[in-house]
This record gives C-alpha cells, sequence and structure tokens, in this order.
C-alpha cells in the first residue's frame, strides 16, 4: 500500500486535511488548489490559514494550481470541491493521464441543476471508472487534531471499498465499509438541511426539545426519500446517517449550523453568505433536495420549510408555527 500514489484536488479544509492524513501514512500526496496565488502561499507557508489555520502541512505534500500535475499516473484521486463546481474541476480532469485510478469522492453536496449526487456527476463526466465515497461526521479540524473519528467507505464493488479502507484508517481515523453508495450520499448531503434547521432552533432561542425533535424528524425525512431513491434503510442509523446528522446539528463549528443560528436571529442569507469564506453546501441542496421530494412524492416538511426560509424570504418563526401546527399524524 506504501507505493500507492495519491492525488487530492481540493485544498478546502477537509481536502487538506486528508492530504495530512495520507502523508502521515507514508504516501506521497500531491494537493491540488484552484487559485494560483493562494497555492504559492500555502506551499511557502506550510499550512492552510483560511480553512485549516494552524494545522502544519508535511513537507512532503506536494501542493498544486496544475491539474495536470497533479492527477497524472496517480492511483487515487480524492474529489474534495464543493458540489457546485464538481463538474467543472471533472472537465479538466478529462484532458489528465489516469489509468485504474480510485475516483474517490468525499464532498457531501446534490448538483443543484441536474439533482445529480457526486458519485453520478463522477461517472457520467469520466465514464466507466473505478469509484467511491468516504463519508461520515468528519469535521475536519477534529481529525486534522487526531481526535478519534468514524467514517464510512462506500463503493459497490468490495475490493475498491475494501482498499479505502485500508489507505485511510490510522489510530484515530476508523473507516467502515458499506455497497450503498445512494444511500452514504444521501446521508452525508441531506443532513446539513437539517443542520440550516437546527440553527434556526437555536437562533430563535429554543432548547433541547426542539432540537431533538427536528433531529428525529429530520432523520425520518431522509430515511424516506433514500428509500424512494433505492437506498438501504439501515444505512441512514449508520455513520453516514445519524452519526453525521447528530455531529453537524450539535457542533458549533458546523457551517450550516451556523447559517441556521444566523438566520433564527433575523440575518438575510445572502448577507450571510457573503460574509462567509468557505461553503455551507446546506444552502445550494436544500434547492435540489426539495425538488426530489416532489419529483418522488415524497413528504419532507422540515426541508420544505428549509427550503422556504432560504429561497422565498420566510420568516423564522412562520416557518415553525407552520410545522408545529400541521395536521396531526402517526409518527
Amino acid at each position: 500500500m506504501d507505493k500507492i500514489r495519491i492525488a487530492v484536488i481540493g485544498d478546502g479544509g477537509w481536502g487538506t486535511t486528508l492530504a495530512i492524513l495520507l502523508s502521515n501514512k507514508g504516501y506521497p500526496v500531491t494537493l491540488w488548489g484552484a487559485f494560483e496565488q493562494y497555492v504559492k502561499e500555502m506551499d511557502r507557508l506550510r499550512f492552510n490559514p483560511k480553512f485549516l489555520p494552524g494545522i502544519k502541512i508535511p513537507k512532503e505534500v506536494r501542493i498544486t494550481g496544475d491539474i495536470k500535475t497533479a492527477v497524472s499516473g496517480k492511483e487515487i484521486v480524492v474529489l474534495a470541491v464543493p458540489s457546485q463546481y464538481t463538474r467543472q474541476v471533472l472537465k479538466k480532469i478529462k484532458n489528465c493521464s489516469f489509468k485504474k485510478t480510485i475516483f474517490l469522492s468525499v464532498t457531501k453536496g446534490i448538483e443543484i441543476k441536474s439533482f445529480e449526487r457526486m458519485s453520478e456527476i463522477i461517472s457520467n463526466e469520466l465514464g466507466a471508472i473505478e469509484l467511491a465515497v468516504l463519508s461520515g461526521p468528519t469535521i475536519a479540524m477534529e481529525v486534522a487534531k487526531g481526535v478519534p473519528t468514524a467514517a464510512v467507505a462506500a463503493s459497490r464493488n468490495k475490493k475498491i471499498r475494501k482498499t479505502i479502507q485500508e489507505v485511510f484508517s490510522t489510530q484515530s481515523f476508523r473507516v467502515y465499509t458499506n455497497p450503498d453508495v445512494t444511500g452514504v450520499e444521501l446521508g452525508g448531503s441531506l443532513k446539513n438541511i437539517i443542520a440550516i434547521a437546527c440553527g434556526v432552533s437555536d437562533g430563535l432561542g429554543f432548547g433541547t426539545n426542539t432540537k431533538a425533535a427536528i433531529l428525529t424528524r429530520g432523520l425520518a425525512e431522509i430515511s424516506r426519500l433514500g428509500r424512494a431513491m433505492g437506498a438501504r434503510p439501515e444505512t441512514f442509523s449508520g455513520i453516514s446517517g445519524l452519526g453525521d446528522l447528530v455531529t453537524t446539528c450539535i457542533s458549533k463549528q458546523s457551517r450550516n449550523r451556523m447559517v441556521g443560528e444566523l438566520m433564527g436571529k433575523g440575518k438575510k442569507i445572502s448577507e450571510i453568505i457573503r460574509h462567509m469564506q468557505m461553503v455551507a453546501e446546506g444552502v445550494p441542496t436544500t434547492k435540489s433536495a426539495y425538488a426530489l421530494s416532489l419529483k418522488y412524492k415524497v413528504d419532507m416538511p422540515i426541508i420544505k420549510e428549509v427550503y422556504h426560509l432560504l429561497y422565498r424570504n420566510k420568516p423564522p418563526r412562520q416557518a415553525v408555527k407552520d410545522l408545529m401546527t400541521r395536521k396531526g399524524k402517526e409518527e
């Protein structure tokens, strides 16, 4: 395994964290970033000041802005760019030299225009390639500091998911495997929307009772859509489902929860996004998820209200009232 050469495409907090983790295991790693000046600054400083401050990048990690240099000849390519930019980066990768390369998506989101998950976009753009997904409750700064963390490697190919498990596992980063790519991706993507709802609850000054209700009913919504789209129900009670949902909804470091909290306090979404350095994936994913709920005729009241908060300027207290006064039903 120590001969495997790896490219990490995307120099955000999570991409940088994984580059460090893999380098510390002895793998030759190249980290690619889209902005040449920022790439040069990272290479000079040997840390990522915007997205992973204070965490040293090993000198062995090659940092580049040239995507051909990053991808060519690598056995594993880790895709860690924001979901709404994944397709255009893949179009650049098409022109690179790769053969029998495993492409691993670590991005949690659903494309707005196509409503496709990241694995679907990768397959559509690159054709018949070896493909896997890595997801779970993985706050980048905690992983970078060696805090014990669990994640899931999903692939329809058993050999590929076992390879990812072996390559990424460390004493503090435990990787499970799962054949359910659809479920793992949906769990990782949709939980960001429920985290926005939990943040709104925090911003309005509500308590633990409210957050527990949002979490449990949010998980029910995620599971309903997942089943309609062919996912295994048990996936949503695992690491990439319930595990990721709880972490994102309660963590003070969660960007999506913070977006909701600021909205609950009266801030407009346009103003919130304008002042954010990092991408809150739940914002675009809400639009995709709402469209999918209509397409598959799945009842998703929390996600519907978050959609109206983000895209229809609905007042947060009105959204809460409308959720609480819906017609009574069985759990």
